[in-house]
């Protein structure tokens, strides 16, 4: 059993057990998070589409931490005009574990 859930704007396939990172969440760590635009729940038998969302289905996790990612350089130059621009942009993350799906 599989869901496809949305979150800061990407959407995410999970199932129960599933570690992943999504867009930095306003919880803390060894909180609980209830994802609700749930668009498609698939099983082995039977499969429910949502037309936006499924109705009813959530997805349960636990929060395991808050951090940032690695360093990403943002280098700017232009040839022959001086202008050179190095910045740096580290993305904050929210690192999630799935529990449960809930139809």
């Amino acid at each position: 059993m599989y869901a496809i859930i949305e979150t800061g704007g990407k959407q995410y396939r999970v199932q129960e057990g599933d570690v992943i990172f999504v867009e930095k969440l306003p919880v803390e760590a060894e909180d609980t998070v209830v994802f609700d635009k749930v668009i498609a729940v698939v099983d082995e038998n039977n499969s429910k589409f949502g037309t936006p969302t499924v109705k009813g289905a959530k997805v349960e996790a636990k929060v395991l931490k808050n951090g940032k990612a690695k360093k990403v350089i943002v280098y700017k130059m232009r040839p022959k005009k001086n202008y050179r621009r190095k910045q740096g942009h580290r993305q904050p993350y929210t690192k999630v574990e799935i529990n449960s799906i809930v139809l």
